[in-house]
């Protein structure tokens, strides 16, 4: 059976949705928000279309896989200098200064939501069905920008910072969405695929 979503779980996952791109358009910039939204916005409506019912142990192998890939993602976009040159090649928003704040809204909360997916799945809470969508999608679809980007550097397409690893990254993202997916469809039609 499906978790109960009562008006404040979606209202609450609602405001998350929109948090996560309002941050990263007072950091970043309209092109990094709209990004965010595209994994938040569509994970949020996936799940209000589409509410899984799976349990965590039909995730739990692409969710594993893809928050490891997205630490390597993340190391990558690192050591690569990610944002200095999105903000010099593409946006033209000012890098912002690593404060205490910028670190809990940008990592921290997001990350972290993410990580409480196994324990609120394992209560069979909606938020963890919701914040497994929100993952996937951001790792299916914003990740995708990174093959973007160099379009519109002006200086031929290229390797841009962080790109290497959404060969891995997005794949894994759309293998958890598939999963998730197909959970809402079981108890109707038969056996999950994949």
């Amino acid at each position: 059976m499906e978790p109960r979503r009562s008006t404040p779980t979606v209202l609450a996952a609602l405001v998350f949705t929109l948090f996560v791109p309002l941050t990263g358009l007072l950091y970043l910039g309209s092109l990094v928000a709209t990004i965010f939204l595209v994994g938040y916005g569509g994970g949020w409506v996936m799940w209000l279309v589409r509410p899984a019912v799976a349990s965590f142990a039909r995730i739990k192998v692409p969710y594993w896989l893809t928050v490891a890939a997205f630490v390597l993602h993340k190391v990558e976009e690192n050591r690569t200098r990610f944002i200095e040159t999105l903000s010099r090649e593409v946006t033209g928003v000012a890098v912002p200064e690593a404060t205490p704040l910028l670190f809990v809204a940008m990592l921290i909360v997001p990350v972290g939501a993410w990580l409480l997916v196994p324990w609120l799945m394992g209560r069979r809470h909606p938020l963890g069905a919701y914040l497994a969508y929100t993952l996937f999608a951001s790792m299916a679809l914003s990740e995708l920008a990174h093959f973007v980007f160099p379009l519109l550097t002006g200086h031929g397409y290229g390797y841009f910072p962080g790109m290497l690893t959404v060969f891995v990254l997005a794949p894994l993202g759309g293998w958890g969405l598939w999963r998730l997916w197909f959970s809402a469809a079981s108890r109707s039609t038969g056996p999950m695929p994949g």
